[in-house]
């Protein structure tokens, strides 16, 4: 059973399997409040211990993927996913050192956001504390394991997982190596836990397990996260599918934009900060059309393009072009795939408008050389990141600094962009006083 049937109704959970989820949530809470009380340099060690122990046990977690790889493909799943599910050594070495990184970063648990004290000398701190226990519901991403795994612990939290019937083997295989490590280091396994043996029915539970979990991530497609939103008990933290666009001004440097828009569009198709749309202003499109078409049309990308953009591609006689015509559906469509649809625009003011009525609110791209319609689109695009003159590519949590992330928030409630660490953490008032009573 895989995550995308995991992304229809919740239906009602088994009484057993709830029964059984919550308790496996309630030991991760006992787990995480003693993890709370270990200092950095003890986590630190942790994360580099489970870092050697991935690298160590690289070939057998890959020869788990390999197993999953297989009857993923033979199932038919689509080549942007078996992108996704692939954990090869190369990824799992990556991971490794993504976990090393994670260890490098600043502990967010005890950082004073602000304090001051009041007239009556009452000296008031906001301090950062972990969340609690964070739930995932994820598709076919093995590297999401580590990742969540890893900022949970340097960040005080406990992680229960469900890692989806794709990676099953993949994700048995790395929870192992991870759990073996914690349990070595004298921490409780609890800490971090899959509800993967429970199938669809362990996800609903994990929705249901309200008061035992402490926040829901869905990380995956838009049937997923929209099943896990509408369905969830437990307050959700909401990952967007990415309808991401780039938009060429007719200022922007022509040379620039073709390569931004290749590596944007087809670097790796079947990752949320994707590019799915391109808008051209009308000024440069008869200049600029013919030239990225062309370039798309080499890396084998079809374009669904609006009836300007269809007219000055089609006129140009590209060779071996898969050109088509847009319908209104493109417009709010993730492609995820070797796709992408192209519109002319008027203004940037119309690239804005239709940016904000059919974006993810995950990231857009601006190619422009005026200041002053950067500064306006990156005004006022409502969108979680907005790049200037580069790839919507770099919108990742390693790439970002973070080490790894939980996924990408596009809500504007607790964070919003790519989550690390301070994203997994909220906050608490402490008030010290020398008597104070209020009068």
């Amino acid at each position: 059973m895989t995550n995308q049937e995991d992304s229809g109704q919740a239906g009602r959970v088994d009484a057993q399997v709830f029964s059984a989820v919550c308790m496996m949530a309630d030991a991760a809470a006992q787990a995480q409040r003693a993890l709370e009380q270990a200092n950095t340099e003890a986590k630190n060690e942790l994360l580099l211990a489970i870092a050697d122990a991935l690298d160590t046990h690289a070939d057998d977690i890959a020869a788990a993927n390999e197993q999953d790889m297989q009857e993923a493909f033979e199932s038919g799943m689509d080549e942007g996913k078996l992108d996704r599910l692939r954990f090869d050594v190369d990824r799992i070495a990556a991971s490794a050192q993504g976990v090393r990184h994670v260890a490098t970063l600043p502990d967010p648990v005890g950082q004073i956001v602000r304090g001051y004290n009041l007239p009556n000398g009452l000296r008031l701190n906001q301090v950062r504390v972990p969340i609690g226990v964070i739930g995932m519901i994820y598709e076919a991403r093995p590297n999401v394991t580590v990742d969540v795994a890893s900022l949970c612990l340097k960040s005080g939290n406990a992680a229960i997982l469900r890692g989806g019937h794709a990676a099953e083997r993949t994700n048995a295989a790395t929870l192992r190596v991870i759990r073996e490590t914690i349990a070595e280091h004298g921490f409780d396994q609890a800490l971090v836990a899959t509800v993967d043996a429970y199938g669809r029915q362990g996800a609903t539970a994990m929705m249901e397990a309200r008061g035992h979990i402490d926040v829901l991530i869905p990380r995956g497609g838009a049937g997923l996260i929209q099943a896990v939103v509408r369905n969830s008990k437990v307050p959700v933290i909401e990952t967007g599918a990415g309808n991401v666009h780039i938009y060429v001004d007719r200022s922007g440097d022509l040379n620039k934009a073709i390569p931004i828009i290749l590596n944007a569009k087809t670097q790796r198709v079947g990752v949320c900060n994707a590019a799915e749309k391109l808008l051209v202003h009308r000024d440069v499109a008869e200049a600029f059309l013919p030239l990225a078409a062309q370039a798309l049309a080499e890396a084998n990308v079809v374009l669904r393009a609006d009836e300007r953009a269809y007219g000055i591609i089609d006129a140009a006689g590209i060779e071996d072009i898969d050109l088509e015509q847009a319908d209104e559906q493109d417009w709010d469509t993730e492609y995820l795939a070797l796709k992408m649809g192209v519109k002319v625009v008027d203004s940037l003011d119309e690239a804005i408008g239709h940016i904000n009525m059919h974006s993810t609110g995950h990231t857009e791209s601006i190619i422009a050389e005026d200041y002053s319609a950067i500064e306006r689109f990156t005004r006022l695009v409502d969108s979680a990141v907005v790049m200037v003159n580069a790839s919507t590519r770099f919108t990742d949590g390693g790439v970002f600094g973070f080490g790894a992330e939980l996924g990408i928030s596009t809500q504007k409630m607790h964070a919003r962009g790519p989550m690390g660490l301070q994203e997994m953490t909220t906050t608490k008032w402490i008030g010290y006083g020398t008597g104070q009573v209020r009068r």
